[in-house]
């Protein structure tokens, strides 16, 4: 017999099981790239209109703010964030009936996932107000354009941190078994910055490049002299990472373009690696200047700050996945990540946490951004627990 709280909660959640599986499998099979989210966001906004809570679609069409609105004074807010995008690449996975059914982008990082356990914990708070003491001031935030750091900007700007006291996340890891999750206090992912680079030559015939300037061979020697460069540049012990991803150049195999374009990330856990990182680039970006005689430019672009997960946050977040999966399932995480989370936007503003929860299964893991990631989908039941038990935590602890 249901008596708390929590009891009602997982109840609540457990009887959602089929209904977030394919929930996910919906999200999984139809499947949105970053800005254009309109579809899944209707989608969500469809099932909380039918359970009766308050939201509303953010000014873009993509993106939701969700949860109670009157009757909380002087509650704290506790807040909860799901990003919904996919990616532009090709699903991998032939034999799964959700597989995407739109060519060229697939949810290759979970955020399918992410969306359903925080829709998962909004019906269950929303049904089991009857068990409240009081009433819980709760938050959920459905958010767009992960994947280009821009959709946290975008939900803060539309209120969603508006009279928020604290926020949480999860993360899929597909290096976790399900059943166990990760948590971290203090520095959880990396500061990032986008790198452009423009390497301007002088075009010509390929059977006469002593009559151009080769930017094809100069964005090589940059490519090259980065890589070797960089990690001389900072201290070893400081982890930082640079890397290209795309470079485009040249339309035709006899042609000598005029111009190269290179793009790329700097990855590192403090400013002074940053710092020394970029000086790096731009002095092999002046050496390939002078001994090739091309044009390069370097542009750093925007960046996105890193997760510095709140100690208590964390520390609640951690207490409620013990409660649920049991103490020797909650692991800590050793060292840092090296990856981009915009989450960090919202820690700006009030002080929240992120968890990594464990979604591989029996059958072993790919990666995240492999064209053949997949959960075990036992995680979503667990995953929207954990959200709706860290907000009562949290709540009761503001």
């Amino acid at each position: 017999m249901v008596t708390t709280l929590p009891e009602a909660l997982d109840a609540s959640i457990d009887e959602m099981g089929e209904f977030l599986r394919s929930v996910r499998r919906h999200f999984h099979a139809h499947p949105e790239p970053s800005r254009e989210e309109f579809q899944t966001t209707r989608e969500l906004a469809r099932h909380l209109n039918d359970a009766g809570i308050p939201h509303e679609i953010a000014p873009t069409g993509r993106g939701i703010i969700a949860g109670p609105r009157a009757g909380l004074d002087g509650q704290p807010r506790v807040a909860f964030r799901a990003d919904m995008d996919a990616l532009p690449m090709q699903e991998g996975k032939l034999a799964v009936p959700y597989r995407s059914t739109r060519d060229g982008v697939m949810h290759a990082c979970g955020h399918d996932a992410h969306a359903t356990m925080a829709l998962g914990a909004a019906l269950a708070l929303h049904r089991c107000r009857e068990y409240l003491p009081r009433p819980i001031a709760w938050r959920a935030i459905f958010q767009p354009a992960e994947e280009t750091a821009e959709g946290a900007v975008e939900m803060i700007r539309a209120g969603a941190m508006e009279g928020v006291a604290s926020i949480i996340a999860l993360h899929v890891d597909p290096e976790l078994e399900v059943g166990r999750v990760a948590q971290r206090a203090g520095v959880l992912t990396a500061d990032c910055r986008d790198l452009r680079i423009v390497i301007r030559g002088r075009g010509g015939h390929a059977a006469r490049p002593h009559l151009a300037i080769d930017p094809i061979a100069a964005s090589a020697q940059f490519v090259s002299g980065v890589y070797q460069c960089v990690p001389r540049a900072v201290d070893v012990r400081e982890p930082v990472v640079v890397s290209f991803g795309s470079i485009h150049g040249g339309e035709a195999n006899n042609v000598i373009p005029d111009h190269v374009e290179i793009e790329g990330t700097i990855r590192s856990l403090s400013q002074s690696a940053r710092e020394r990182a970029c000086a790096a680039v731009q002095g092999v970006a002046r050496a390939v200047g002078v001994a090739t005689g091309a044009e390069v430019q370097v542009e750093f672009l925007h960046g996105i700050e890193p997760v510095i997960n709140d100690p208590s946050v964390i520390a609640a977040m951690a207490h409620a996945s013990a409660e649920i999966l049991g103490a020797d399932r909650v692991g800590s995480i050793p060292h840092p990540s090296l990856g981009g989370e915009d989450f960090a936007a919202y820690l700006a503003l009030a002080p929240g946490a992120m968890l990594r929860l464990g979604v591989a299964g029996a059958s072993g893991w790919h990666s995240l951004h492999s064209p053949r990631f997949d959960i075990d989908e036992r995680a979503l039941v667990l995953g929207a627990k954990i959200l709706a038990r860290s907000v009562v935590l949290l709540s009761e602890k503001g």
